[in-house]
């Protein structure tokens, strides 16, 4: 893929994309609503036509405290086990402005594992607390290479701190990628 660089040093000057550079928006595919549900499943429509596929997530609200947002990924079969490696972090700032930080999360990390992976932390079932975000699967058709992935969400924890997480990791198979469960 070729870099674009404008001779301002900013892209104001760049009127067209060169024609070996696809432009255009974001392509609607599908939309999930989760009422009383556990899981979401997205098992249509992850396939060769794009080489990258947006999860988006808004106002995530558990019925129970101090629960998880996880993903699991379908490489073929009817499991959502595919194996991962990922690493985690998230900064945080409490309520009553007792705390801040940026921490490394070794416990979120996975290691060649087949287990869902955590990607929003402790949310909160209060009415002032949810979480949103996003979540990217990159070129998940490919026979060639691993699947990569990126999440961020923003999240009121359950126990009233502001907090932003950040997961990435890629699914270690070169089979297809077919499949996703949150």
């Amino acid at each position: 893929m070729a870099l674009l660089f404008a001779k301002n040093n900013s892209l104001s000057a760049v009127t067209a994309l060169p024609a070996s550079v696809s432009g255009g928006g974001l392509n609607l595919i599908s939309t999930q609503t989760a009422s009383s549900s556990a899981t979401i499943d997205f098992t249509s429509n992850i396939d060769s036509t794009y080489d990258a596929y947006m999860f988006k997530f808004y106002d995530i609200h558990p019925a129970t405290d101090n629960v998880k947002l996880t993903v699991g990924f379908r490489d073929g079969g009817t499991d959502y086990d595919a194996v991962k490696t990922t690493t985690a972090f998230y900064s945080y700032h409490k309520e009553d402005d007792s705390g801040t930080g940026l921490d490394y999360s070794t416990a979120y990390d996975l290691a060649q594992s087949t287990s869902f992976q955590n990607i929003a932390f402790e949310l909160g079932n209060d009415n002032d607390q949810c979480c949103s975000g996003t979540m990217h699967l990159f070129n998940p058709s490919s026979t060639t290479f691993v699947k990569h992935f990126i999440s961020n969400f923003q999240n009121i924890r359950y126990d009233n701190m502001s907090e932003n997480d950040y997961v990435a990791g890629y699914c270690n198979t070169t089979t297809a990628i077919d499949g996703v469960q949150f």
